[in-house]
């Protein structure tokens, strides 16, 4: 009889279970929820601005380039959404609930950004919508169609 072969620790995460990326980001996850669970009400608002800020500068230069403007955009266009991270992310949130993210292409090894909705946001339309959206680069024209779904979004 042949021994087993027994498949490497990272070919087993690719195949089944969850990548080290992944991890990472419930890792993350369960930190956020601790700090949340310590901070409360208006000094978890500031830290959440903080903590967004701290995430889009450990960023590749491009990835951190697009994160802030996309905070800025969220700011100006929904002044009500509270900034925190989400996974590791940053994202926007409304009473507790986390509307939209930005998602690094370094996070998960993706050859693009990501913009994402929650099924919070309010973009429905018809029985069919993108929740999520590619971003390779910000163009003046994206930067607008931006503010509009975060406006939206929360409308």
């Amino acid at each position: 009889m042949e021994p087993k072969k027994v498949a490497s620790k990272s070919a087993t995460a690719s195949r089944k279970g969850f990548t080290e990326e992944e991890r990472a980001a419930m890792k993350e996850r369960v930190e956020e929820l601790k700090s949340e669970e310590r901070r409360g009400g208006r000094a978890q608002k500031m830290d959440g601005e903080q903590d967004v800020l701290a995430k889009i500068a450990e960023m590749p230069a491009a990835d951190r380039a697009m994160a802030e403007r996309i905070h800025a955009i969220v700011k100006a266009s929904a002044p009500g959404l509270a900034p925190r991270t989400w996974y590791g992310m940053p994202a926007y949130a409304k009473d507790g609930d986390v509307i939209c993210f930005f998602q690094s292409s370094h996070k998960f090894k993706a050859r693009y950004a990501t913009l994402g909705f929650s099924d919070k946001a309010r973009l429905d339309e018809g029985t069919m919508w993108p929740s999520a959206f590619a971003l390779k680069e910000l163009t003046a024209a994206d930067e607008a169609k931006i503010a509009a779904l975060v406006k939206r979004a929360v409308s």
